[in-house]
This record gives structure tokens, C-alpha cells and sequence, in this order.
């Protein structure tokens, strides 16, 4: 089932697709979302938050894993499929492998409940901001070249990635993520470092987030793509040339 609620004056008028089939939490959400001056809509089952997103077009979703008729997973699969828009997932366990299988369904960020909806609030905010970012990004990376490793091959411009020739399908931070690190092959970043580039967070609240994404990455381009520098951060590792 659809619900509604009220938008209040803004300038910038962002709409909000809550999927969480808790009443008193759905509830709660919305009303902290329209206190932001942004609209909020409610989707209480998976299915229902798919056609809500294709309908609505909203800028952000966040959404529940656990949910009635369709998972939050799949929903999330068929929203991005059909239209890119940053995804916050909720889950009710604080396992990193759902968390992974909840980006590589194409979730931009998770968060673990209980939470506060100060933190959601500023979650949402950067996953927003990104999101203009990103389109900055888009258009100063329409001339660069190509980040070519023999193998593995990653166009900033059309922000394709193929790996032996195929395309290997990345979300828009999966993307953007992987570009930071290799434009800079072999050179460590911090995490904060690639939370201010990737996610424009200026606080180091989301190095769980950077961990997460970078095992996502790992999974769909290779272990040994990214080196881990324990205590600091992380560094890509350009494939070895073929014999």
C-alpha cells in the first residue's frame, strides 16, 4: 500500500521513497523527512515500493530489507535497473555479508537498526549531495581518457568497466569509487580520504560503508584489484600483464 505526506516550503524540494513496513517506524521516517522540508512517500512491501519508484521518480529510497510480497533486495535490483537513484538500506542485523549483498544488489549505503534519525537525516543528505557530485564528476570526466590496465579497462567518460573485454555492471559508487582509487594506481588513500571524495562526507562516521563497497568491488572485479593497508585505507593494484 501507497501512503503520503505533506511537503512542507523548500527549496529544494527533494522526494523521499520510504519502504519499511513498520508502521510506527514508516511513520516516524516520514515525519522526520518532511521536517527536512522535503516529500515523503511510503511504500509498506516491495512490490508496491517498484512501482512507486517508476511512478514518482523519487531522488532518494530508503529501504528495508525485510519486507512482505517482494525482499528489499530484489525491489532494489528492479528500481535501479530501471532508473539510477541512490538507495539507503535498513537492515535489522548487523552482519557485513547482508550488508554486501545489499550493495551489490545496487544500495549506495546501509544502515543498522536501531539508529537515530539524526544520522539518517545526515545519511541522506550526503547520498544526496553525491548525487550532484556526481554529475560534476560526469561532466569534467567527459574528456579524460581511458584508465587502461590491460585487462581491465575503465572509461570515466562513458563510466563503462570491462574486465577482459566484458562489462562487468557497477553501481554509480561502485563506479566512482573504483575510479578515485585508480586514478592513483598503487597509491594508498585513507578512508576518510575516499569518504570526502566518493560520498563528500567530511566526517569519519561511514568507514564501515568504504569496507563494505570495497568488498562489493572485490567481489565482481577480484580479490587482488584492491589492496588493503590495515590502519589506513586502501590502494588499487593494476592487474599483472599476461604472458
Amino acid at each position: 500500500m501507497l501512503n503520503s505526506s505533506a511537503q512542507s516550503t523548500t527549496t529544494e524540494p527533494h522526494t523521499v521513497l520510504v519502504v519499511e513496513d513498520e508502521p510506527t517506524l514508516a511513520t516516524a521516517i516520514a515525519q522526520r523527512i518532511t521536517a527536512e522540508g522535503w516529500t515523503a512517500r511510503v511504500a509498506s512491501d516491495g512490490a508496491s515500493a517498484v512501482q512507486a519508484a517508476s511512478t514518482l521518480r523519487p531522488d532518494l529510497v530508503i529501504m528495508d530489507i525485510m519486507l512482505p510480497v517482494m525482499d528489499g533486495l530484489e525491489a532494489t535490483k528492479r528500481i535501479v535497473a530501471e532508473r539510477p537513484v541512490p538507495v539507503l538500506i535498513l537492515t535489522a542485523r548487523d552482519d557485513e555479508a547482508d550488508k554486501v549483498i545489499g550493495l551489490g544488489a545496487g544500495a549506495d549505503d546501509y544502515m543498522t537498526k536501531p539508529f537515530s534519525m539524526r544520522e539518517l537525516i545526515a545519511r541522506c543528505k550526503a547520498l544526496l549531495r553525491r548525487v550532484d557530485r556526481a554529475k560534476i564528476i560526469a561532466k569534467n570526466s567527459e574528456n579524460e581518457k581511458l584508465l587502461n590496465f590491460g585487462s581491465l579497462v575503465i572509461d570515466p567518460a562513458q563510466r563503462i568497466v570491462t574486465v577482459d573485454g566484458k562489462q562487468v555492471h557497477l553501481t554509480p559508487t561502485e563506479f566512482d569509487l573504483l575510479a578515485t582509487l585508480a586514478r592513483k594506481p598503487k597509491s594508498v588513500l585513507t578512508r576518510e580520504k575516499l569518504l570526502e571524495e566518493v560520498w563528500d562526507w567530511v566526517d569519519a562516521s561511514g568507514t564501515r560503508t568504504v569496507d563494505s563497497h570495497v568488498k562489493a568491488l572485490r567481489h565482481k572485479l577480484g580479490s587482488k584489484t584492491i589492496r588493503t593497508v590495515h590502519g589506513v585505507g586502501y590502494a588499487f593494484e593494476p592487474p599483472e600483464p599476461q604472458k
